[in-house]
């Protein structure tokens, strides 16, 4: 078994390529290992093979890819403690969301194994002149997926799994610092049987990326990443043509009204934003709050932000890692001083954490204004920014002011006044009383800048389906 996660001294980089892939621990700084980058040829030689693997897979029996599901969900079962720690040496969260992450991946692949039939049936309607119309989905060829850091296990499984259900082909492109964990998914793979080639890690350029968009034997692209990363992605996608799912950034509203039970808004608020560092596309960023309750809930709120132990991802008595990389930290440090430097109201103090590592202690403002960073751009770390508004009219306006439209949340015992909230909300999608964050089940995907498209149910399968349909006089 290839031991990714190297323990002791750090190795030489000597005769790395500089677009290495590197697992740099975010908590001490340590550079843990060097991936070298794909050389041009072997780039292409991996599309080859990817394109050439298409032919047979796409041939399958769903029952023996059912089959192969359930034997890729047992290996990662049974790998999860491995996981589990090379995610938390890659990007930083606590053990123990490394190990929910790592039961995500077996949870994504048993849904499409168990619903595979009743998903891929084909769908039957009248046409006058015609004994049998029905419409099928059938695969396209290679989809290149292009993944982000957050949820390496999580997000390469969501989009592999919809697509190799479906009989396409993956290539999946991780993010340079989660790359050892990525890899573990090629062994694993292979562990249960799957054809060669069907699924593969790309350690690619950006250059080399750029190349696989153009070729003809990638048929589409899928993007987990910020939304200018999608607008690179989807235009030289557009220039041949090709279908794209861009699921963007988000600052997602979490609104509390009136009538809301404050302390379960409060705790769920608190502790859905601090999940993963607050690095999550879909973590209620922005908290609106009607003046009758907003004393009651920050203080409450706040009190969760408050409590939090920041150390060691390791340690399982920890509950806030650092961020994934130095340059993260120091990123959000930049935002959060603006908005200080502007009169942002300061509820609970934070900030960078000097030192090795990444950490960054969690802080919550007020008094966020239209000239601070804050107020437009995505915050990706443990800040919590809480708006004031006197009513569920000023909550919506306020809410959908923003490029970005991921998802949302609506806490309200008056369960109509909610629900109209809810529906005016320019979002993909909004949980009420109940933060709905990703199941498997549902479409998962935004509005504006939050990219095009929806992954997970039926709806991942479909987006890169040939939904075709066949005809019979």
């Amino acid at each position: 078994m290839t031991e990714y996660l190297a323990t002791g001294a750090s190795p030489s980089t000597s005769g790395a390529s500089p677009n290495s892939y590197r697992t740099v621990n975010p908590a001490t700084g340590e550079l843990v290992k060097v991936f070298a980058t794909l050389s041009d040829e072997e780039a292409d030689a991996l599309l080859a093979r990817a394109d050439a693997a298409f032919s047979s897979w796409r041939s399958q029996p769903v029952a023996r890819r059912v089959e192969l599901f359930r034997t890729l969900a047992d290996r990662l079962d049974a790998n999860l403690d491995r996981i589990a720690r090379q995610i938390t040496i890659d990007m930083g969260k606590p053990l123990v969301q490394s190990k929910f992450e790592a039961q995500l991946g077996p949870a994504i692949l048993r849904y499409y194994a168990d619903h595979a039939e009743k998903l891929l049936a084909d769908t039957e309607v009248a046409l006058a002149g015609f004994s049998r119309v029905y419409t099928r989905r059938e695969p396209i060829g290679v989809v290149l997926a292009v993944e982000p850091w957050n949820g390496p296990v999580y997000q390469a499984v969501r989009a592999i799994a919809p697509n190799l259900m479906v009989g396409n082909c993956v290539i999946l492109k991780p993010a340079e610092i989660v790359a050892g964990t990525t890899l573990i998914l090629d062994e694993l793979f292979a562990e249960a049987g799957f054809p060669a080639s069907v699924y593969q890690t790309a350690l690619a350029s950006r250059e080399q990326i750029s190349v696989f968009i153009a070729d003809p034997r990638v048929r589409a692209v899928t993007l987990t990443g910020s939304d200018r990363a999608g607008v690179v992605i989807g235009e030289q996608a557009g220039r041949s043509i090709k279908p794209v799912v861009l699921e963007l950034g988000g600052s997602d509203a979490f609104i509390v009204l009136d009538s809301a039970d404050v302390a379960a808004a409060a705790g769920m608020g608190a502790v859905c934003r601090l999940a993963l560092g607050g690095q999550v596309c879909v973590s209620p960023k922005r908290v609106i709050v009607t003046e009758k309750v907003a004393d009651d809930f920050i203080r409450q709120y706040t009190e969760v932000f408050a409590s939090q132990t920041i150390g060691d991802p390791l340690n399982p008595d920890t509950t806030l890692g650092p961020l994934s990389s130095i340059a993260a930290a120091d990123g959000l440090q930049a935002q959060y001083q603006d908005a200080i430097d502007k009169g942002a109201t300061v509820v609970l103090r934070g900030g960078r954490i000097e030192g090795d590592g990444a950490f960054f202690k969690p802080a919550v403002l007020t008094g966020i204004t239209p000239d601070m960073r804050l107020y437009h751009e995505e915050a990706f770390g443990p800040i919590g920014l809480i708006f004031r508004v006197s009513d569920a009219d000023a909550a919506i306006a306020l809410a959908n002011d923003t490029k970005y439209g991921l998802g949302g949340t609506v806490y309200g015992q008056d369960l109509d006044e909610a629900r109209r909230v809810a529906q005016a909300l320019d979002t993909g999608m909004v949980g009420i009383n109940q933060y709905l964050g990703a199941p498997i089940e549902i479409p998962f995907g935004g509005t504006k800048a939050s990219g095009v498209g929806r992954e997970l149910g039926l709806s991942g399968m479909d987006a890169f389906s040939n939904v075709k349909t066949y005809a019979v006089a």
